[in-house]
This record gives C-alpha cells, structure tokens and sequence, in this order.
C-alpha cells in the first residue's frame, strides 16, 4: 500500500471513529497532495507525497515555534497534535549522529574541503536523508564539518 492509499484509508477511519482532529489534519494533507496532482497532471508518487508530508511538518514545526514565543499555547497544543499525526507517515527519523556519519562520508566521496563546495556536499547529500531529517540541521552539520 502506497502513502496515498494509507491516507486515504486512515481518512476513512477517522470518519468512522469520529475523530475530527485527525480527519481534519488529514484533510489538509490530502488537500496539498490534491493540489500537486493537479499542476502535474497525473497521480502522486510516493517521493513527492513524502515531499509534500516534510513541507507540512516543516510549516507546523515554523508555527509552533512562533504560537510559543507569543504565549498563545492553546494553538501550541493544536499545532504540535497535528505534527504527530503527520509525522506517523514519514520514514523513521535519523538521529543526529547517524546524520553525522552521513554527512562525513559525503563530504569524503565529494572531496569538498571548504564552505565554498557546501552546494556540492549538500545536493549529494540531501537526496541521501530526503524525509529522514531536517534540511536545517543537516545544513548546520555540514557547515560545521568544512570550516
């Protein structure tokens, strides 16, 4: 079973058990998903549904980083309710020193030894993590391995 079809049946099943919260998020998800067929004119593969799940944590993680610093924790709450319900569809995360080794071979394989070859690292490199960690913090690993 793809990501579409597991979404598609979990949207189901939270029709079924009322739970509105998960529907919703769901919906959102599915939205995107939607929207993205219809400019490529044709059904989504797994890669791009991953794409479009990372896209969506990226923008709540933004969210609850701001609701926070404004106090506002009853859209805290709801925001971080909808990152772990998103976060069930992505690949098991890497851990920050399993990103670390990723990233010291890469460098090796490129052979970058400066800042000014980080472009290079890092589209060899992200295509390796895509969907198993933050851009972020793979950015900042790198820039901290070619200083």
């Amino acid at each position: 079973m793809n990501l579409s079809e597991r979404l598609n049946d979990d949207m189901k099943q939270a029709m079924r058990s009322q739970e509105k919260f998960k529907l919703t998020t769901i919906r959102m998800i599915r939205s995107s998903m939607k929207n993205l067929e219809i400019d490529l004119k044709r059904p989504l593969e797994d890669a791009e549904v991953l794409d479009i799940l990372s896209r969506e944590i990226k923008q709540r993680k933004d969210s609850l980083q701001e609701f926070e610093k404004a106090g506002r924790e009853d859209l805290a709450k709801d925001v971080a309710a909808e990152i772990e319900i998103i976060s069930v569809y992505l690949p098991q995360q890497l851990t920050e020193e399993e990103i670390k080794v990723i990233v010291q071979q890469t460098i090796q394989e490129t052979g970058a030894s400066s800042k000014a070859e980080m472009g290079k690292v890092m589209s060899a490199l992200l295509p390796k993590v895509k969907g198993r960690a933050d851009g972020k913090l793979v950015n900042t690993f790198v820039q901290q391995f070619l200083q």
